[in-house]
């Protein structure tokens, strides 16, 4: 077993690992760049709310996961949100079928960064550019595999293989709700969309709020406008946005995820959502199986070199 562990990220998967090794007496550091936990999990406020630009909902499908949802449930960090999504695309309008229940947080999923991270021993601001000031330490790089690839060269075959694509998340904000109730939509076969989420239904709020998520191919910074119309297209609105956010995510998923929890290279891991099918969940999931590597003394030395399965989950 090591003596201590930095896990550099403190999005879900850096925050899952971090939790499992403080709660077992471990010496954890968590060295955050930003100024609040969460990563992927962004919920900036926006006109008075938070808004999810990041994940867009969770899923629960295995056990352990399953149960730290339902204490956030019990705590009214989330609740049940939809297990039905609409699908655009060449055929006619339909819906999804036999989807999973997808969760939304009321106060935004980086809420639930929050929860995870209480107690912690987290270091915000801080940017890790070398890790060989960590030579006596075991390392968690918590992040999408092209940026740990720039501290752990070893990694580039990785992210290399996984095939990370950029998206640029657009909230939209309108005078009034204007179009027909739905959760959201995949919009399949869409030069510029791949997901529209309806965030007032997904808060809870009914705030006039809509969250288009773009194509590899449109995750571009000043997307704004043609996602904007779009959208407007798409659902047959009758008035355009009268606000207008844009993210944009370098490293939104990938396209090819490896079936393995994480990767270790000597005593450097890679953990995320670049294992498993790319959601809240794999990151979580990927963290607590470093933690238990790194607590029984497992070590999985060699890097993958195809990906198992190369299904591109949503």
């Amino acid at each position: 077993m090591t003596s201590s562990v930095v896990v550099v990220g403190a999005g879900i998967a850096g925050l899952s690992c971090a939790q499992a090794l403080h709660g077992a007496g471990l010496r954890v550091r968590v060295l955050e760049r930003s100024a609040v936990p969460g990563g992927r999990l962004a919920s900036p406020m926006l006109h008075g709310r938070p808004v999810d630009l990041g994940a867009a909902y969770c899923t629960a499908s295995d056990p352990g996961f399953d149960a730290v949802v339902r204490g956030w449930q019990e705590q009214g960090l989330v609740r049940p949100w939809t297990s039905r999504f609409e699908v655009y695309g060449p055929s006619p309008r339909s819906r999804d079928s036999g989807s999973p229940q997808r969760w939304a947080a009321p106060a935004g999923l980086g809420s639930l960064a929050a929860e995870l991270a209480r107690g912690l021993p987290v270091e915000y601001g801080v940017t890790v550019t070398d890790l060989s000031e960590f030579k006596n330490a075991s390392v968690v790089l918590a992040m999408p595999a092209p940026q740990a690839a720039v501290l752990c060269p070893a990694l580039s075959d990785v992210a290399e293989r996984q095939d990370w694509q950029a998206s640029t998340a657009v909230a939209l904000r309108y005078p009034a709700r204007c179009w027909p109730d739905f959760a959201g939509a995949f919009v399949n076969d869409h030069p510029v969309l791949s997901t529209v989420c309806d965030d007032g239904d997904r808060r809870g709020d009914r705030a006039p709020v809509l969250v288009a998520y773009t194509t590899p191919d449109c995750a571009v910074d000043d997307a704004g406008p043609f996602v904007e119309a779009a959208v407007r297209e798409l659902l047959q609105l009758p008035v355009p946005a009268d606000d207008v956010f844009v993210h944009r995510w370098p490293q939104a998923r990938p396209a090819h995820p490896y079936q393995t929890d994480f990767v270790q290279v000597g005593d450097v891991f890679l953990a995320g959502d670049g294992f498993g099918r790319p959601r809240v969940e794999a990151a979580w999931l990927s963290g607590r199986a470093v933690a238990a590597a790194l607590l029984g003394g497992r070590r999985e030395t060699d890097i993958p070199k195809s990906p198992r399965n190369r299904e591109t989950a949503r």
